[in-house]
Formats: structure tokens, C-alpha cells, sequence
């Protein structure tokens, strides 16, 4: 059985979804970050693959096999927007750590006063 690379690439952004869907319903912030950036890195593979990869072809030429720089130029704005993104976030939560003094993304520390079910 030989698995095809389309299969593998699927395969890939659906386990870095799924981790990061994952992440994201955590209950502290640093986990919601990186389930963020996990989402953000799978949608980026995603918008690249779609694009279809070629070997060895010119960027735009009038040949037969041509690489579509369209996704490319998506995903490098995609990582751009992203890191932006992360760092607004990131400083989000430390001024709502400094604000609420817990780091959980519902306000409420630890304890018996402020228990999850």
C-alpha cells in the first residue's frame, strides 16, 4: 500500500487542526495562543497546497506547467497577519493575567471559590 502525498498533506492539516481545536478549548490562555497559531499554521499549509506544488517549473511563463504564486502570495500575507495577530493576542492575556491576577480565559482563578465543574 502506498500512500499518496495529497493523502499525507491532508493527513497533516487535519492533525494540526485538530490540535489546535484542541488547544483552543483549554482553560488557560497560553494554550488558547498556541491552538491559535496551530489553526493559523494548518490554514496556511491548506491555502500553499492548494496551489499545487510543481518541480523544477518557472514562477509565471507562458509554459505548460506553471506555478500558480497566487497561494504564495496568500500565505506570506497569511504569516504576516499572523504574527501581528499572535503578539495582539499575547498581550491580551498579560493584561488580563495583570487585571484579574489569574491567567485563566474566563477571569476566575483556582480554588474553591472559583472551581470548574
Amino acid at each position: 500500500m502506498s500512500l499518496s502525498l495529497e493523502f499525507l498533506v491532508a493527513s497533516g492539516v487535519g492533525w494540526v487542526t485538530a490540535c489546535g481545536i484542541y488547544l483552543m478549548l483549554r482553560g488557560r490562555t497560553f494554550p488558547v495562543v498556541l491552538g491559535l497559531s496551530l489553526v493559523g499554521y494548518a490554514v496556511n499549509v491548506f491555502i500553499f497546497a492548494m496551489g499545487r506544488l510543481w518541480w523544477n517549473a518557472p514562477a509565471v511563463v507562458g509554459l505548460p506547467r506553471v506555478a500558480d504564486p497566487l497561494p504564495q502570495a496568500l500565505v506570506l500575507t497569511a504569516i504576516v497577519i499572523g504574527f501581528a495577530t499572535t503578539g495582539f493576542i499575547i498581550e491580551m492575556a498579560l493584561r488580563s493575567r495583570h487585571e484579574s491576577g489569574t491567567d485563566h480565559v474566563d477571569g476566575r482563578p483556582d480554588g474553591p471559590d472559583g472551581a470548574a465543574p
